[in-house]
């Protein structure tokens, strides 16, 4: 009896175990359904913008970049250090000289345009920058710059010049007393012969709409200004 006894109690755990295994343990649900293929026809178009392009690619060269480029490639070579530095401010020398280069032919292009060099007639050594002629009026010689400006093709300067000679002349007759703070007006009104006054107001006229209103003129058009401005200098006494 004890032995059976014995042998029943052993056995118990092991039956337990076995029915709270096969408790746990539940059936695996098989999917008998037919597959379908999937098809991704625009994966190409979908991911071909710009935030999906993972390659760098080269910004395009302009004319400084060329140049760069150009003049490094006259010194490539496997140099030592000293060499190299040597060959750096050879390049940093160049770009400067290059850039003085440029500024200068800007320097030189505006000259030609808005300015000239004026020689005194009473001074060989006296020079008068353009925008001074007015206040150095008695001191220029007109003749010498009008036939600079014909030779040159530049009629409203051409226009500009004779109206201050013929200023000049005027004051150096004493008709009136020259200021480069008075207006054209001003000198119309000190004028008292009536002959010159109207040559003035007419000649006043021309440089005004030609000048001050910036309009070109033809060569039979500066002709035929010019012959009137001749007529009035040459009218008056030495």
């Amino acid at each position: 009896m004890i032995s059976f006894s014995g042998n029943a109690l052993a056995l118990a755990p092991i039956e337990a175990k076995t029915e709270i295994t096969q408790a746990k343990q539940k059936p695996i649900k098989t999917d008998q359904s037919d597959l379908q293929k999937v098809k991704f026809g625009d994966l190409k178009e979908k991911y071909s913008g710009a935030d999906f392009i993972y390659e760098k690619r080269s910004a395009k060269k302009n004319a400084w970049d060329r140049f760069v480029e150009w003049f490094n490639g006259l010194f490539e070579s496997n140099t030592s250090k000293n060499t190299q530095d040597t060959i750096d401010m050879v390049k940093t020398f160049g770009a400067g000289l290059l850039i003085l280069f440029v500024v200068f032919l800007i320097v030189k292009s505006v000259m030609n345009k808005e300015g000239r060099w004026i020689f005194g007639k009473n001074s060989d050594k006296g020079i008068i920058r353009h925008e001074e002629i007015e206040k150095n009026l008695l001191l220029v010689d007109f003749e010498k710059l009008i036939r600079e400006t014909k030779i040159s093709g530049e009629r409203r300067l051409t226009i500009r010049y004779y109206y201050l000679f013929l200023l000049k002349k005027m004051a150096t007759q004493g008709f009136i007393a020259w200021d480069p703070e008075k207006t054209n007006s001003d000198y119309l009104r000190e004028l008292v012969d009536p002959q010159l006054k109207t040559k003035f107001d007419y000649l006043s006229y021309l440089y005004n709409y030609i000048w001050y209103g910036e309009f070109e003129i033809d060569e039979d058009a500066l002709q035929r200004a010019e012959q009137a401005f001749e007529q009035t200098i040459k009218s008056m006494p030495l």
